[in-house]
């Protein structure tokens, strides 16, 4: 369906080409080919930026402030094969080129947080996640662990791993993960904020301590934003959400909050399967808000925007 025009109502998306310099940039990374479920996430990033077309870049403030404005947002296109060592490779090497602007990769499965995170010299991980992916092998199911233990294969960049004692998992979920996952997280000294510790806390609370841990001695953060943490009436497009996760809201503030700190120099928003969608596209537009979430939060850091609330 066409959408309409109007000159005093802007939609969000149709941001410039990136050459060289932007406060924010887009990036697809398109993983799926080690999916422990069958997917089709290599098709997300082009439908998240379609789905940006149908919101306006205008938060309501008050007062109002246009993102567009406050930010130099900027789109550098997609990794054409991002899986593999090669993929992988160029993933690290493209992420690393697009420093210092705010990188939003747009997946593909979850193993895009491995390539992505070590391209933006992360010292620190927050997940949002119902999973832990600590999983052994190389799969949308293990970009946590590797970032632990694993180094490319074929960067042609240096890269680090990630000490695990910088790491919160938020919205780790009941019956969905194992006791022997949840004893590595714990022998590894991850910080894990199960989904029900999230609703006790609140959101502001939760992000406080995420960001003093993974971001400890003013360290580089990256955000892995795992859309399957949400209840799946609002993400049947993720195969491994289920019923009783985040409500949309949540994890929009959640979004936001994080990415206000200048600590927080990268972004991915994976597991998404934009061919596996509700008819309405649910899933694939909240991606697309989470997208605006994470730049209000950076224009936050200067003032410019503030942050969601819960619904009264």
């Amino acid at each position: 369906m066409a959408l309409s025009h109007d000159p005093l109502w802007p939609r969000a998306g149709a941001w410039p080409a990136f050459e060289g310099e932007a406060d924010a940039v887009l990036l697809g990374v398109p993983t799926w080919r080690t999916s422990l479920s069958p997917t089709g996430a290599h098709a997300t990033p082009r439908a998240v930026r379609e789905a940006l077309q149908r919101y306006s870049p205008t938060l309501m403030g008050p007062p109002a402030v246009d993102l567009d404005a406050v930010l130099a947002i900027r789109d550098a296109g997609d990794i054409e094969e991002p899986d593999g060592d090669d993929g992988e490779a160029a993933t690290i090497a493209r992420v690393r080129e697009l420093s210092p602007a705010f990188v939003i990769a747009l997946g593909g499965d979850n193993s895009l947080t491995y390539p992505v995170a070590l391209g933006a010299a992360a010292s620190g991980l927050i997940t949002f996640d119902a999973h832990f992916d600590l999983r052994d092998g190389i799969s949308n199911g293990t970009p946590v662990r590797r970032l632990i233990e694993d180094v490319p294969a074929a960067a042609t960049v240096p890269t680090e791993r990630i000490d695990p004692r910088r790491i919160v998992q938020i919205g780790i979920a009941d019956f969905a993960n194992s006791a022997a996952y949840a004893q590595r997280a714990a022998d590894w000294g991850i910080r894990v904020i199960t989904l029900d510790e999230v609703r006790r806390r609140g959101v502001d609370d939760v992000v406080a301590e995420a960001l003093e841990v993974a971001g400890a001695g003013s360290g580089r953060i990256h955000l892995d934003i795992d859309v399957d943490v949400c209840d799946r009436s609002v993400a049947p497009g993720c195969p491994a959400s289920v019923p009783g996760g985040l409500h949309a809201w949540e994890l929009r503030a959640l979004a936001r909050a994080v990415a206000a700190d200048d600590r927080v120099v990268s972004a991915d928003i994976a597991e998404v399967d934009a061919t596996a969608d509700a008819e309405d596209g649910r899933t694939v537009r909240l991606a697309a808000l989470c997208v605006l979430e994470l730049l209000a939060g950076v224009a936050e850091r200067t003032g410019g925007a503030t942050r969601v609330r819960p619904p009264h």
